[in-house]
């Protein structure tokens, strides 16, 4: 059976790209969650998964050696359709899934619960599960710590995503703090690609600086001294 399409899929598709972890190596923040998703649950496999719109990729796993399914017949493209736990617990006497590779064949999955991983935006990225080869039930306890890891999985996310954001900033701070080329004369500042630009223009193309201009007493006492005589003591700004 062919997994339904979220309406906002082109929505959800930009958020997980926003968060550049596609294909990213190993994380121990990651793998740690998901360990406790196995221990907690009592389940051989979990997985961490992001479901991309052909695939679902594993970001962390425990007990599977794939790093990434078909989203075709992935489970978890059933999960990012509503905001709780989805759960199989006997997937061969499941219409939807009875039939599914992964469930005819390896991994052999019989039963499946899985926690959407929910952004502060309201899309669903992918899932935090457990995975069975025997049919069984969830525990309301169990449910609720699926629940609890799975937002740990976007605290992380978005943890990832301010720091490699701050990084960013701090390189462009970084080209300050180098020598610039700075024309004696009207003061322009010479860029990377050779080009004279003036002062304003180059900062705010490399910091979030904004300016906002005025003239300083010496200025107004040299260039404009008739209006610096009318100006009471701290007009000058």
């Amino acid at each position: 059976m062919q997994p339904p399409i979220p309406q906002n899929e082109l929505q959800r598709l930009d958020a997980l790209r926003h968060y550049r972890i596609l294909d990213t190596p190993a994380e121990q923040a990651f793998d740690d969650i998901a360990c406790l998703a196995s221990i907690i649950c009592r389940a051989p496999v979990a997985l961490m998964t992001l479901v991309d719109k052909d695939r679902q990729w594993f970001k962390a796993r425990v007990g599977i050696d794939k790093t990434e399914m078909s989203r075709e017949h992935a489970f978890c493209a059933h999960t990012i359709m509503g905001p709780d736990v989805f759960i199989v617990e006997d997937a061969a006497a499941d219409e939807r899934f009875a039939e599914n590779p992964y469930v005819t064949s390896e991994p052999h999955i019989r039963f499946y619960a899985g926690a959407p991983l929910i952004d502060g935006e309201g899309h669903a990225l992918g899932s935090l599960c457990v995975i069975d080869r025997e049919p069984r039930v969830l525990e309301p306890q169990q449910a609720l710590a699926l629940k609890a890891l799975a937002r740990q999985v976007i605290a992380q996310l978005e943890f990832r995503r301010v720091s490699a954001q701050l990084a960013g900033a701090f390189a462009d701070v970084r080209t300050l703090s180098g020598l610039l080329p700075i024309c004696a004369h009207c003061k322009g500042i010479r860029n990377d690609a050779g080009y004279w630009e003036t002062v304003e223009r180059y900062v705010t193309a490399h910091t979030e600086a904004e300016f906002s201009h005025g003239i300083c007493p010496a200025c107004m006492k040299l260039h404009f001294p008739d209006i610096e005589e009318r100006l009471a003591p701290g007009e000058i700004s």
